[in-house]
């Protein structure tokens, strides 16, 4: 037994130096934690609080009229239900519009009268009837081109807006065969854009925007010819011209041609 507690006491006593030696690099551990920390310097102020950079001065609103970006500005828009704003003239006292000008009376077409259509040239009215139409009665005006051999039906209340109208005036025709003396007025474009320019004044069966077709294209002795498209053209325009002359003068198409030549060839 006594041997026994010896040998616990030395146990005992060895194992006090170790926990020691363990004890002693926690403790240093410790130390360097402790040193690695950032040490308050003592005498250092601390830093002032940021300002920040003061208001911009008040700008009163600028006066209406002025440019002044401040100044109110009427809203772009109206808002909606509300009436919109009506335009003001720019300048104090402008006159307003003139009223549109009333429209005369529709031309009233009668049985043998000869009348014109934009695309198709001069005819002859043969009649004028109703025709049921989705069960409704229409007046209608019948009109026949003899050269064309074709019968067209123009409504009474669309003669108007369709372009059908009556043989122009004798000082009307006058004024066409005058342009025929004039001195021609080709433009420097491309070929196919003055044609469709040339077609588009043939179709609108005015005599003088069909005269200046005519005195264009027209070519005199010692001049360049015609192209193919030119040619087609061009008579297509002393055709219309001629036929309108023939229906005022009561001649035959072929007189009235020689008649437009003529003041064609005095330029």
């Amino acid at each position: 037994m006594k041997q026994t507690a010896q040998a616990k006491t030395g146990e005992t006593a060895k194992s006090g130096p170790a926990t020691a030696q363990k004890s002693e690099p926690e403790a240093e551990t410790s130390a360097e934690i402790k040193v690695a920390k950032p040490e308050k310097k003592a005498g250092t102020a601390p830093l002032p609080p940021r300002q920040d950079s003061p208001p911009p001065p008040h700008r009163p609103p600028g006066r209406p009229g002025s440019g002044s970006s401040n100044a109110p500005r009427p809203p772009m828009f109206p808002p909606r239900g509300g009436p919109r704003p009506l335009p003001q003239d720019d300048e104090e006292g402008a006159s307003p519009p003139p009223p549109p000008r009333p429209k005369g009376p529709p031309p009233e077409f009668h049985p043998g009268d000869h009348v014109v259509y934009p695309t198709h040239g001069v005819g002859q009215v043969q009649g004028i009837e109703d025709m049921p139409v989705a069960g409704m009665s229409l007046k209608v005006i019948i009109v026949t081109f003899e050269e064309n051999r074709m019968t067209l039906r123009v409504p009474v209340n669309k003669a108007a807006s369709s372009g059908l109208r009556k043989l122009a005036t004798g000082d009307h025709m006058n004024e066409a065969l005058e342009v025929l003396r004039g001195r021609a007025r080709i433009k420097r474009t491309m070929w196919s854009r003055r044609a469709q320019e040339y077609e588009a004044k043939i179709n609108s069966g005015d005599p003088l925007a069909i005269a200046e077709v005519v005195r264009d294209l027209h070519r005199n002795a010692g001049q360049p010819d015609q192209s193919f498209s030119e040619r087609q053209i061009y008579e297509q325009a002393l055709d219309r011209l001629a036929a309108e002359l023939a229906a005022i003068d009561r001649t035959d198409k072929a007189a009235a041609s020689e008649k437009l030549l003529t003041f064609l060839k005095a330029v």
